[in-house]
């Protein structure tokens, strides 16, 4: 099937392929700067890597083990900016980091092969003065103003404790950030939207070719296909990002891809506080335990290396047994697969630095400009805390080959719906409250979480739960899902309660289907 470019369709100054966090972080960012911008995505936005993280806008400690200085201090600067840029979807967490004799460190980090030749007698272990020297570079390296520092905890007296096994007696409490991953994508998309870029969900680029001065890129919509041009190409394909170089822009690559699977489960809650748990195994790796959805807890990830479709990853019952059995060494009342309610998988694209392990290869991300004719840049790696940065040094190559007419200008740019301070979401949320009697407290603070000062738009001028139109349960209501479809590119029920919701933990499969169904009369309307 081959399809000409439009008579009169405008040049654009970039076409990105791929509505992952990067694709739409460099979306926004460069229509924000006055680039005229349309992105393309396959599927749903976040529909891969970026809505199967483990939801933190975090330094990666453990990261220090690999010397990754540059990448951790990065990404500490970077949770302050993010955070007040959208305190709905983003907020302070602590974590507490227990401590064990028999901690353990991969045996191929620098650290470990540094303290195996000065230090034998540790044969691998983690030193309690270690994980403190660590914990003071996590505090200092990022230049904390809003998070708190470390602090020491007694595990037979902190609540902290209650849910562990009593050998553990001392832990440490440090800060990181959690983030809503799918609906921080959601957001960027629209916000680059509202700033005149284009964003195409289900569109499929199936052919983007150099034609003198400029690509054109043809898209598949629907079984249509039609013709884009533009001066410059974003690949941001994430797991699909050497592929695309190589099937779709027909060029050889400059840069390798290493596709690595993380997994998650999602248990019944298992402690009644809200702190993060950190925990460190006997065989060097660490998973963290989280609070999640109020009434749930998170537990991953793992680092496997992937081959195959990323759209097919699975937690397997491996992997399953795997973090059941890591969080059962840490809690008091052993962790089961009977307890786990959800499993998510997804992998990510890291940029293939030659390491031996899934687990030592960088996290840090790898920008390839192809100029050799119209430019394509290629995104390779990256983590999610650091998407808004690697936008910025994307628009520092553009910037090397288009005419950029603006400077840098994300960093005190909120998202949409937060516009509000960082300490202000109990002030939001009673707001709400005041404003919607008929609503129980979970559905208030559900709605702030979510929308952020845009929740008053999502529920309107309803003075009643039926003003709201249909329930499908859970507390989401018509009026939400017609938001959602209008304004967030919402198509299905999975994207609605797997992605810009996590309903689907609260939801039965007939109430999903049904939702499903409605929203396809709506589309088909």
């Amino acid at each position: 099937m081959v399809s000409e470019p439009e008579p009169q369709q405008p040049m654009l100054d970039l076409f990105v392929i791929g509505g992952g966090i990067n694709g739409v972080g460099i979306a926004r960012d460069a229509a924000g700067r006055g680039l005229s911008v349309a992105l393309a995505e396959m599927g749903d936005l976040a529909q891969a890597t970026s809505s199967a993280s483990t939801k933190l806008f975090h330094g990666g400690l453990r990261y220090l083990e690999y010397f990754e200085f540059g990448l951790v201090r990065k990404a500490l600067i970077e949770r302050e900016v993010l955070l007040r840029a959208m305190p709905h979807i983003s907020w302070p967490m602590r974590f507490v980091l227990p401590y064990s004799p028999d901690m353990r460190f991969e045996s191929d980090t620098p650290t470990s092969r540094l303290l195996s030749t000065f230090m034998p007698w540790m044969r691998g272990r983690r030193p309690a003065w270690l994980i403190r020297l660590g914990l003071f570079l996590y505090d200092h390296l990022g230049g904390r103003k809003i998070l708190p520092g470390t602090r020491t905890l007694d595990l037979a007296s902190d609540p902290a404790g209650k849910p562990l096994k009593p050998e553990f007696r001392r832990a440490w409490e440090y800060s990181d950030c959690w983030v809503d991953d799918a609906r921080l994508v959601v957001l960027n998309a629209r916000d680059a939207e509202a700033r005149g870029a284009r964003i195409m969900t289900r569109t499929r680029v199936v052919e983007a070719r150099r034609s003198g001065d400029h690509w054109i890129v043809e898209v598949e919509r629907n079984g249509k296909r039609r013709q884009f041009r533009a001066r410059m190409v974003v690949n941001a394909g994430g797991p699909w990002v050497e592929r695309i170089v190589k099937d779709t822009a027909h060029l050889a690559p400059r840069a390798h891809i290493r596709l690595v699977r993380g997994s998650h489960i999602v248990t019944r809650k298992l402690f009644d506080h809200d702190r993060a748990y950190f925990f460190q195994g006997r065989d060097g790796r660490i998973i963290f335990a989280i609070p999640y959805e109020e009434d749930f807890t998170l537990i991953g990830t793992t680092d496997v290396d992937h081959d195959g479709d990323p759209l097919q990853a699975r937690c397997t019952e491996e992997e399953q047994d795997y973090l059941c059995a890591f969080a059962s060494e840490y809690f008091a009342r052993p962790v089961t697969r009977d307890d786990i309610v959800w499993t998510y998988s997804g992998v990510r694209p890291l940029y293939d630095d030659g390491a031996k392990s899934a687990s030592a290869a960088t996290r840090d991300y790898v920008l390839t400009l192809d100029s050799d004719g119209p430019p394509i840049l290629n995104v390779f790696g990256g983590k999610i805390t650091t998407y808004r940065k690697l936008a910025e040094a994307a628009l520092d190559k553009i910037a090397s080959v288009l005419d950029v007419p603006a400077g840098p200008w994300t960093a005190t740019a909120p998202l949409p719906g937060g516009d509000f301070p960082v300490d202000g979401v109990a002030a939001l949320r009673d707001d709400l409250a005041r404003a919607y009697p008929f609503l129980d407290g979970y559905t208030i603070r559900r709605l702030a979480r979510c929308y952020g000062t845009e929740a008053r738009q999502v529920l309107g001028d309803a003075g009643s739960a039926e003003d709201l139109g249909r329930h499908f349960g859970a507390g989401l209501f018509e009026a939400e899902i017609r938001w959602l479809m209008a304004r967030e590119y919402a198509q299905t029920a999975e994207d609605v309660v797997w992605r810009r919701t996590k309903l689907g933990l609260r939801m039965n499969a007939e109430q999903i289907a049904e939702l499903d169904a409605w929203m396809q009369r709506g589309r088909n309307a």
